[in-house]
């Protein structure tokens, strides 16, 4: 059977049963304990068996793509397979405890909490780790908290610009504003790399930061990162790492080494958690030893045999509860444990591996290389119709118009959980829309559970429950 072939079975009625919503249903009264304001009067449901019950959620499973189905190539967005055993790992019943618990009481989670952030300074070249932090960009935003805090407690408070490549993460471009800075844009170089000329221009005393991911957000490294470290520190200012490209580096270079001050660790990018926008996540961040003490409260710290919650003399203040999301953090902890130094090294090969032999099956311009774990593709044809078309061939698409410097970009990551099967279905799903009509290409997509919808009104009309939907 083609994916043609499947997406059609999945989407043809008269072979499923219908789904709850298409069945008849019956109007049940509501009478229990809570007040009438919280209940619904006529609540309207179907008369189902349990059989009937299952197959619903299996055929809405079948409706909807994500990477247990298969490759998920959203560049920069890293959505990669979690191995289910970090899930087990996280559900011992052993590590459900209250965050509030003494801490001579929850010695063995202090331990791990301690560990993991031994462990990613290590991974990152950093001194001081802070897990708190429930996402990237939540992570950024500590980051730029902590460049604030360093730059006022050394007397500096006219370092109110923060200077951004062109290829940046949009996160990025919000973190420093909403920190209170001016944005500075600066443009990229014709090899898609930090302008030098460009960024000499932008610095001043009034800087506070450049924020940078290296590999940059076009798969490529930045190979005169060693100045740039240098320019921007004898201009007074500090170098921040986007961890959002930290896979490519595992085990062969280390941020700190390159003269990053700051960084924030994706582990649902490097280390295999849930993707934030999925569930609670984690965006640790990790300092080099002149800013340890900006951390957030509490620190997890270590005093003889006893491990301890200690606060960093300049602390910024408490920036989540407790220490992070908790069940989080031991996924990315089991994952880290479960890999150790080999295994690290050979995760970061593989995604760059991965990323060339794709590109290298590609009827379809990549403008700028040599990429490491991702690159970005021009099809030269409309972007989100190249990509609604690929949803018709059974796969997911990339990342699509970013980076903006590429036009009609396709940015694409297969991750380095991906096999070599994997890899030749997702060319050959490439190629093959490179081949359709702008007629086949504007129509798409015909298999899916939806069509097309309207961005913007779904941005800014959601329905979120059912009184929404009573509104409508």
């Amino acid at each position: 059977m083609t994916r043609f072939e499947q997406a059609r079975y999945i989407q043809d009625e008269e072979r499923y049963e219908p789904l709850l919503s298409e069945k008849d249903s019956t109007t049940v009264d509501v009478d229990g304990p809570l007040p009438d304001d919280l209940t619904r009067d006529d609540l309207t449901m179907p008369e189902i068996s349990e059989p009937e019950l299952a197959r619903h959620y299996t055929r809405l499973s079948e409706m909807t793509y994500g990477v247990d189905n298969g490759p998920y190539p959203l560049g920069s967005c890293t959505m990669k397979y979690n191995p289910s055993f970090t899930e087990d790992v996280a559900a011992d019943p052993s590590g459900f405890v209250h965050p509030d618990r003494p801490d001579e009481t929850v010695q063995g989670n202090l331990e791990l909490m301690y560990t993991l952030q031994r462990y990613l300074a290590k991974i990152g070249g950093m001194e001081a780790v802070t897990l708190q932090p429930p996402a990237g960009a939540a992570g950024e935003f500590t980051g730029i908290m902590i460049t604030r805090a360093y730059h006022e407690y050394h007397g500096e408070d006219q370092r109110d610009e923060v200077i951004v490549p062109d290829t940046a993460h949009g996160t990025n471009f919000a973190s420093a504003a909403m920190g209170g800075y001016e944005v500075i844009e600066i443009p990229s170089s014709d090899d898609g790399r930090v302008h030098l000329d460009a960024l000499e221009d932008a610095l001043s005393e009034n800087t506070a930061a450049l924020m940078l991911t290296n590999p940059n957000t076009l798969g490529l490294f930045e190979k005169d990162i060693v100045e740039v470290a240098d320019m921007i520190h004898d201009a007074g200012a500090l170098l921040y790492y986007d961890g959002a490209n930290l896979n490519a580096l595992l085990g062969r270079a280390r941020p700190g080494d390159m003269g990053f001050d700051i960084m924030h660790y994706n582990v649902h990018k490097t280390f295999a958690t849930p993707h934030g926008g999925g569930g609670p996540g984690a965006g640790p961040v990790g300092v080099c030893s002149d800013l340890a003490e900006f951390l957030p409260n509490p620190q997890v710290c270590k005093d003889g045999d006893e491990y301890t919650t200690c606060e960093p003399e300049h602390t910024i203040g408490k920036v989540h509860g407790f220490q992070g999301n908790w069940l989080v953090l031991i996924k990315a902890f089991a994952y880290i444990a479960r890999l150790g130094d080999e295994g690290l090294r050979d995760t970061g090969a593989k995604a760059v591996l991965n990323a060339n032999y794709l590109g290298e099956q590609l009827d379809i311009d990549i403008p700028f290389r040599p990429f490491h774990h991702e690159f970005v593709a021009s099809g030269d044809r409309d972007a989100t119709d190249f990509a609604k078309r690929m949803l018709d061939y059974g796969v997911h698409p990339p990342t699509t118009k970013f980076p903006h410097i590429v036009k009609d970009a396709l940015m694409t990551e297969p991750t380095e959980s991906e096999n070599r099967h994997s890899l030749d279905r997702l060319a050959s799903a490439f190629n093959d829309v490179m081949g359709d009509s702008d007629e086949e290409l504007a129509g798409a997509p015909n298999y899916a559970s939806a069509g097309r919808v309207d961005q913007t009104k779904a941005a800014k009309d959601l329905i979120l429950s059912w009184q929404d939907l009573d509104a409508e």
